[in-house]
């Protein structure tokens, strides 16, 4: 029986030290690029997005589930006024090409149907509130990503892999899924009709979210963060107040405050306002796509309040209420 020689113990060493250092090397090449601060950055502000997107929902469904107030367009209203109160105010102060006057003899007209997407949007979101339940509308908005990326390939000319077009199949797959589970759910509780057009409503209004996601994304990398937030909050405030005035009169009338209900408004508000004004910093940095996508952590935020706070549970891939 032959002896095993030192040399040929100690051979492959080289070799298995040559592969150790160079998965170490690819680590530090992949923790270099993955652990910038700009990239740091970018997630800790999508996740404040996230929070600030759960706050709304959160809000939303307190008051139209625990209070009864079904008045979205009040609540949209009142984030607008900010809007309008701090950035168009901002714009009106400035001087040149960047002038409130100059803009809106300019582009009026594009920023009216800006305007008009946006608030119709948040106007159904809110409004799918009063049909179906938070998770629902949550899990159902991520409906506008597909959209939101088609939308940005023809406008914005911006091109995707294979790897995108399909986790755009799995995010459609997800959204039929979710609709049939709240239809059967919806035909157990003898309420499948209603929670149907809540999610209609959901769906429409994540497709006007992305319209307007692609607008702010040209506007904020062509033009600036201040025009976009001044102009929506212009044309915000005036569509929606006359769409208050129109729609919501009577059930504003019907309201019975309280401190607990005026709080739930202030809440809502606050939240809007945040998120319309990080939302910008972000997609400079990046793009809508990539906002929309990172802020699909709220739908994670808003199942776990919904299980705590309004008794949901899980069955059939959906959340619905105990």
């Amino acid at each position: 029986m032959e002896a095993t020689s030192p040399a040929a113990s100690a051979g492959p060493q080289p070799h298995a030290q040559g592969a150790a250092s160079e998965s170490a090397s690819l680590l530090r090449r992949i923790k270099g690029k993955l652990f910038t601060w700009n990239i740091l950055k970018t997630i800790a502000l999508g996740q404040m997005l996230s929070l600030c997107i759960c706050g709304t929902a959160i809000t939303s469904q307190y008051l139209a589930e625990r209070y009864k107030v079904n008045t979205p367009m009040l609540q949209s209203f009142i984030n607008y006024c900010l809007l309008f109160l701090i950035y168009t105010v901002m714009l009106a102060f400035q001087s040149g090409s960047d002038n409130l006057l100059y803009i809106l003899k300019k582009k009026w007209w594009k920023y009216i149907l800006l305007g008009l997407a946006d608030v119709e949007a948040n106007y159904l979101i809110v409004r799918a509130y009063q049909y179906t339940t938070l998770t629902s509308v949550q899990l159902l908005d991520c409906f506008g990503i597909p959209v939101l990326m088609a939308l940005s390939w023809f406008i914005l000319y911006a091109r995707y892999r294979v790897i995108h077009f399909i986790a755009v199949a799995v995010c459609l797959l997800g959204v039929g899924t979710m609709v049939g589970a709240d239809i059967l759910a919806g035909r157990e509780d003898n309420s499948g009709s209603d929670v149907l057009i809540g999610d209609i409503l959901v769906l429409l209004g994540a497709s006007l979210y992305a319209v307007s996601n692609v607008c702010e994304e040209y506007i904020v990398k062509k033009l600036s963060r201040q025009e976009f937030l001044g102009m929506v909050g212009l044309f915000g405030t005036i569509i929606s107040g006359i769409q208050l005035l129109i729609v919501e009169y009577k059930d504003i009338a019907g309201i019975h405050w309280d401190w607990k209900i005026a709080l739930l408004f202030v809440a809502f508000a606050l939240c809007m306002f945040c998120l319309y004004s990080f939302m910008p910093l972000v997609i400079k940095v990046t793009s809508a796509t990539s906002v929309n996508l990172g802020i699909l952590t709220a739908d994670l935020y808003s199942l776990f309040f919904g299980l705590f706070l309004f008794g949901y549970k899980v069955t059939r891939v959906q959340a619905r209420i105990q």
